[in-house]
């Protein structure tokens, strides 16, 4: 893989958290953050001044990001504050190799958010392919068209302005204006939730949900300087992405291992609760991903009777499509008919 020089927007990998946009409950404390940190040489008044607590950990990180970070295009200058918006959007539940010609092709389709907000939300809901989670495209969608009505069409820098727009929660808000603007903001995926469990708090894994101590944690260790911090904020990220990975750790490629607490403990097993797996199969899911595939297909309203076609059990497919037409992704006609949003 090529390295990449060092944009502004430099963060952005994918999630495994099963939840989408927005929808995060608020979270519950589970655990103070530590507030133990290391001392350098002794001031003229004699008092010892603190260190942050991340301090020890950035350069190592930083740097080994500056060798090892994959060259994706939403990491590109070019990409813009646009471009990282989609990718934060998409990167969500999917994995980058899915993502990437999807990707891509959206920002050949809708280079500015007007492009978009331009046309109907279903056509959002079509490009989004088998992405999954297609409620994503909609809120893409609105956010497109809340930037093109409240901001001229230009992604906001302002951390609060990009919280107010539809679709756009904690997470993403802070990710564009670290990765697009370069701002000093705590971006907590699950990657960089699971780098700070294993290296600061010594466990396996993070709890199932955010917390308000994690949050805590993640800002105690930001860099003071806006451009260190978003650089960090990126390389963290991809740490937990390449190396410190939830079904393996490369301890002997990772950067910070000689200071990681939990390689330093004996890497004690999980003790939380069970970690969420996410079936597909047999689910409703499933079922809504092959009543949204015919739609997207079709040049016009499809019959309910090709609708049924796609799966056997009618109390499950009639779920699923009600769930589609609740959550805005299917439009019912009469005389039984079904198409992607208009409006």
């Amino acid at each position: 893989m090529t390295a990449p020089t060092k944009p502004p927007h430099s963060g952005t990998a994918e999630t495994t958290e099963p939840s989408e946009p927005s929808e995060a409950t608020e979270p519950t404390e589970t655990a103070e953050a530590s507030e133990t940190s290391e001392t350098s040489e002794t001031s003229a008044d004699g008092t010892a001044p603190q260190r942050a607590p991340g301090e020890p950990l950035h350069s190592p990180v930083i740097d080994w990001f500056d060798e090892h970070a994959r060259d994706l295009p939403w990491r590109r200058p070019e990409a813009g504050a646009w471009g990282v918006m989609v990718s934060e959007f998409m990167l969500q539940q999917t994995p980058v190799n899915r993502v990437l010609p999807v990707y891509e092709q959206w920002l050949a389709r809708w280079p500015r958010p007007a492009d978009l907000a331009a046309e109907a939300p279903g056509e959002a809901v079509r490009a989004w392919g088998r992405l999954g989670y297609p409620r994503r495209a909609l809120r893409l969608h609105g956010a497109a068209a809340a930037i093109t009505e409240r901001h001229g069409g230009d992604v906001p820098a302002d951390h609060a302005q990009l919280l107010a727009l539809p679709g756009i929660g904690e997470y993403t808000a802070a990710a564009v204006a670290s990765f697009a603007y370069g701002q000093r903001h705590a971006v907590l995926d699950t990657n960089v939730r699971r780098v700070f469990a294993r290296a600061v708090t010594g466990v396996q894994y993070p709890p199932n949900a955010t917390t308000a101590a994690e949050r805590r944690l993640a800002r105690a260790l930001l860099p003071e300087d806006e451009a260190t911090a978003a650089r960090w904020a990126a390389a963290s990220m991809e740490l937990g992405a390449l190396v410190c990975t939830a079904k393996s750790e490369a301890c002997h490629r990772c950067p910070i291992a000689a200071q990681c607490a939990w390689r330093l403990a004996g890497k004690p097993e999980h003790q939380g609760p069970p970690r969420r797996g996410q079936t597909y199969a047999g689910t409703d899911r499933q079922v809504r991903g092959r009543l949204l595939a015919v739609l997207r297909e079709a040049h016009g309203p499809v019959p309910q009777g090709v609708l049924d076609r796609v799966w056997h059990e009618p109390v499950q497919r009639a779920r699923a499509l009600d769930s589609l037409v609740a959550d805005g992704l299917v439009e019912p006609l009469p005389g039984g008919l079904y198409r992607l949003p208009l409006t």
